[in-house]
């Protein structure tokens, strides 16, 4: 088996059309038709042909064909590219067409487009708790693991199971533990989403959104949904996509050693900051055993704290030197963002924190001297 980091930079290699090392960026949104190859749409037997003959961008181009290459490579699976993660987890929606979903603590723009599924087709929404007493054949179970903003851990094959009893589909957004950290086809879901803008964009530059399956026939269709979506990604998002996996495995493995080492300090020196520290979320200080099987390549680089007021919270970034006050994460600069900001669903005293690649040393002193300086004012 070819290792991650190779796979990484070779993983499309197959898909080169022309000498130059790394791939042109492709600007064109449409594209010569090939006249010794002219087959009447309708007579086609598959899109596979686009993806040498490229002919409108919208249905696929020669950098959005690679990132398929790519992640269906390093994700273990047929890959579907997307605009942004909210379309990939929209098509999944399409794709399933569910009468009943499922969900927990999770991204406020799933639930923001389950929302709307509710409002248009009345889809009724339950809780993870709920899935057996309510689910039936077809429904779908939806789980962010680590989950947003927290950075903590639910047991996939527990979902799974529980899931597949009742006949329904889970879905798993591992936006949080991309591989090496996680992989969750070992647990037995149905489907794996990404956030490509996230992880493996990690430079906060572009948006993109990507869907896993085992099944080759479910990865054609939800490719043919896509091409009336209108959510493949664009062009320049691509070709930035593509240069930002060939580094993917240096940086996030960085960011969740870094990120470990943050929060075991901080959990080590609570006391010093009593006054201010009041929770403190991460799958590293989990106990349960699944939290080490499933995430046995490192924890995720995203962890919580909650303080012990608002108006800490809004004091608490000004403080800070490295980590830039901004919502998203997964980049190599980390970031802190007062969650209440952006999500109407969270504790209005929650800090989340994405771990960048900077120097670990340097990061816990800017936590430190921000918590000490509320500590001092407390």
């Amino acid at each position: 088996m070819v290792h991650l980091a190779t796979e990484l930079i070779h993983g499309d290699d197959k898909d080169n059309r022309v000498t130059d090392v790394a791939p042109p960026i492709n600007v064109a949104t449409t594209f010569r038709y090939d006249n010794d190859d002219l087959v009447a749409w309708n007579d086609r037997e598959n899109l596979d042909f686009m993806e040498k003959q490229p002919i409108y961008s919208r249905l696929a181009h020669p950098n959005s064909t690679r990132l398929e290459s790519l992640f269906s490579k390093i994700l273990l699976g047929h890959a579907i590219i997307y605009s942004s993660g909210c379309s990939a987890f929209f098509a999944a929606m399409i794709h399933y067409n569910p009468k009943r979903v499922f969900m927990g603590q999770s991204y406020h723009g799933c639930r923001a487009i389950a929302n709307i599924l509710t409002r248009n087709f009345d889809v009724k929404q339950h809780t993870l708790d709920d899935i057996e007493q309510f689910a039936q054949k077809g429904d779908v179970v939806h789980l962010e693991t680590p989950v947003n903003p927290y950075g903590t851990s639910y047991d996939i094959q527990s979902f799974a199971d529980r899931a597949h009893a009742k006949g329904a589909f889970l879905i798993i957004d591992s936006t949080f533990a991309p591989p090496p950290l996680q992989d969750v086809w070992e647990f037995g879901c149905d489907m794996i989403m990404h956030s490509a803008t996230k992880y493996f964009g990690g430079h906060s530059d572009l948006l993109s959104g990507v869907l896993v399956v085992k099944d080759e026939e479910i990865s054609k269709k939800l490719r043919d949904d896509r091409i009336y979506l209108g959510t493949n990604v664009a062009n320049l998002e691509s070709f930035m996509l593509l240069r930002s996996l060939r580094t993917f495995e240096m940086r996030v493995l960085k960011q969740s050693d870094n990120a470990t080492k943050i929060v075991k300090f901080l959990n080590e020196n609570r006391t010093k900051y009593d006054k201010v520290l009041n929770k403190l979320y991460h799958s590293s200080l989990q106990t349960e055993d699944f939290v080490k099987r499933q995430l046995k390549g490192g924890y995720g680089p995203v962890f919580a704290l909650t303080l012990k007021s608002v108006d800490q919270c809004k004091k608490f970034p000004p403080q800070l030197k490295y980590f830039q006050h901004a919502t998203s994460l997964g980049g190599v600069e980390s970031l802190v963002e007062w969650r209440a900001l952006t999500d109407p669903y969270i504790d209005q005293t929650l800090i989340r924190v994405s771990v960048g690649c900077e120097n670990v040393d340097d990061l816990i002193k800017d936590l430190a001297g921000a918590l000490q300086y509320l500590q001092d004012s407390a």
